[in-house]
């Protein structure tokens, strides 16, 4: 974080100096009781519903309390702690945003989508890192409480910042883009999650639009051509700059003659009548869409392309995103336990397609959350596509899942078929046949430990 005084904080926030010094500076920034109070020189914004503990406070001073409590309930004689009074502690927090965001001209991207943002994001992170001091979301940890120490880790030395978008509910994105206050913003692709939150897929899209509004004027937004909920957005709504991507669509950013290759994919990316040799790591089509859409990005961001997929080629594939390793009687393992959704489970079939070709396939799925009342609906959508494919074991682990395996029997899969509540005993039923000819997709929320564990159990290591 920049450092800022404390004078300089009450001067733009118009609040009474209570108690203790103005005449330091802070260093970091929370939402007290919404953020853990880790570090000295901190400023936290208290509520007046907040209870306090004076003592924490002080002993991790000096410290700066931002509130709109009484007067009578903030005099405190304290050592380490300086108290200012607000009018509106809420008021005051996004006065303060405002401040601290403006305080940095630079590239700013916010990314949203159902799949592929974490490594869209990653990739974006990759390439710019090479020549630039970046700040960006951790992992997945993409919840809105998140923003605003995501935001504060942009200093006088960050020369671009990359955040992903949490979407649990509606109202989430337009939350985190008035924080963020993005120049560029992404939409990898819209699925079908969430709608426990959204109500419905409509809602859901809708959810996902609320980037157009949160993008800085003057931004750009950029999107999947190929994408049929995407294309529902109304578009004419955003008045900056928009750039497609995409692999069956004449998209500004296009992939051509698309193939398999050691350790990831390789494609022609054809830009206005340039074209250029592209290899990321990774398998599967949809991690091309992912190379598309950070190229594209980093291309807005001031970098060239050239130095995009040179970066590209170095990248790290993420864990547990269709992670390929050796297993239990030397099978092939591809774990998927990053996330579930739809979307992610179809991706993740399309590249089984193609690696489980003249293999014995083995097909775990666990269940899918947050499809609200269309839970059982889409989990037999799934069941459906596992039925047209060349399946020789399907085991399907959770109560949701069920639905998956029952359609798939309704549908005349030759597949053999197990259903389990929990791991326990899932193993008993696949060692006999696990072998080199064997290619196991394992796929399960990142809730669900046990699948995680149980993946890695099935690995060489």
């Amino acid at each position: 974080m920049q450092h800022i005084s404390v004078s300089d904080i009450r001067k733009l926030l118009h609040g009474e100096l209570i108690s203790g010094s103005e005449l330091w500076s802070v260093k970091h920034a929370i939402y007290y009781n919404r953020h853990e109070l880790t570090h000295n020189h901190t400023l936290m914004f208290v509520s007046k519903s907040d209870t306090i503990n004076w003592h924490e406070i002080d002993r991790k001073g000096p410290s700066l309390v931002i509130s709109d409590k009484s007067s009578e309930e903030l005099k405190k004689s304290l050592k380490n702690t300086t108290v200012i009074r607000v009018k509106s502690v809420v008021q005051a927090y996004w006065k303060f945003i405002e401040y601290y965001r403006n305080l940095f001209q630079i590239p700013v991207v916010a990314l949203t989508g159902t799949c592929g943002k974490t490594t869209t994001k990653e990739m974006i992170k990759h390439i710019a890192s090479k020549e630039w001091n970046v700040q960006a979301s951790v992992s997945s940890k993409n919840e809105p409480r998140q923003s605003l120490p995501y935001l504060t880790g942009i200093d006088q030395e960050t020369k671009a910042a990359i955040f992903e978008l949490g979407l649990g509910n509606s109202g989430n994105i337009k939350h985190q883009c008035m924080i963020y206050q993005p120049t560029i913003g992404i939409i990898t692709n819209i699925g079908v999650h969430h709608l426990d939150g959204c109500i419905n897929l409509d809602g859901y899209i809708n959810a996902k639009a609320e980037i157009l509004e949160g993008i800085k004027k003057d931004g750009t937004l950029i999107i999947n051509g190929d994408d049929e909920n995407t294309k529902k957005i109304p578009l004419r709504k955003f008045k900056g700059k928009i750039i497609t991507f995409g692999v069956h669509e004449n998209s500004d950013y296009q992939a051509m003659n698309i193939q398999f290759t050691k350790g990831g994919m390789k494609f022609v990316l054809k830009v206005s009548n340039d074209k250029y040799n592209v290899f990321v790591p990774g398998y599967g089509e949809h991690q091309v869409y992912n190379a598309l859409a950070a190229i594209a990005a980093v291309k807005e961001m001031g970098l060239s392309i050239a130095v995009a997929i040179s970066q590209l080629r170095t990248f790290k594939a993420m864990a547990r995103h269709l992670e390929i390793s050796t297993g239990i009687g030397e099978s092939t393992i591809v774990d998927d336990t990053w996330t579930n959704n739809p979307t992610s489970v179809e991706a993740a079939l399309k590249v089984l397609d193609t690696i489980g070709i003249g293999k014995k396939v083995i097909l775990i799925l666990g269940d899918i959350k947050r499809l609200g009342s269309f839970e059982e609906k889409y989990h037999r959508e799934i069941g459906t596509m596992v039925a047209k494919r060349n399946i020789d074991t399907l085991i399907t682990i959770g109560k949701r899942a069920e639905n998956i395996a029952n359609q798939a029997l309704k549908e005349g899969t030759k597949a053999d078929v197990h259903i389990f509540q929990d791991v326990t005993g899932v193993l008993d039923v696949l060692k006999p046949k696990l072998d080199s000819e064997a290619v196991v997709l394992i796929k399960g929320p990142m809730s669900s430990k046990s699948m995680i564990e149980f993946a890695n159990q099935l690995k060489n290591i």
